[in-house]
């Protein structure tokens, strides 16, 4: 599950963006928003790009508008191709682990068939009991 820890799902995240289209890093962390809750943290962008790049996943090269400051465009590189698809690859498993997780956690609140919770008397009663009727065929 450490492929889902903040610092590791904003690499996945980042390259996925860049496969979409190539951009500045100001723009990758408004696009980031709806994947991936940084909180925020330009900085943690910034950091995180410089790493993809330093591995070879991602490029950059500087561009120089007609107005306003040099801005570099990060480049998705073939190898960060191969790697996005690794890591989507280990968040399908992580994904069917999470599934399994939770339908398995909502059968177990449901409680067994023909038993319901009831409200803690406060004595320290047995809460669970059979409802009247339960496990007979409807008439």
């Amino acid at each position: 599950m450490a492929v889902l820890e903040p610092r590791n799902f904003l690499q996945p995240c980042l390259l996925l963006l860049l496969r979409e289209q190539a951009d500045h890093g100001y723009e990758l962390v408004s696009r980031l928003g709806p994947l991936h809750d940084g909180e925020g943290d330009t900085g943690g962008v910034y950091r995180a790009l410089r790493g993809l790049e330093r591995r070879g996943l991602v490029r950059s090269q500087w561009s120089i508008p007609k107005a306003g400051p040099a801005r570099r465009t990060y480049r998705l590189t073939g190898e960060g191709e191969a790697f996005l698809d690794l890591q989507a690859a280990e968040l399908r498993q992580v994904d069917d682990a999470l599934h399994l997780f939770l339908d398995r956690y909502e059968r177990s609140t449901a409680g067994p068939p023909g038993r319901e919770e009831v409200p803690d008397d406060g004595f320290g009663q047995d809460r669970t009991h059979a409802r009247p009727g339960a496990g007979r065929a409807a008439r």
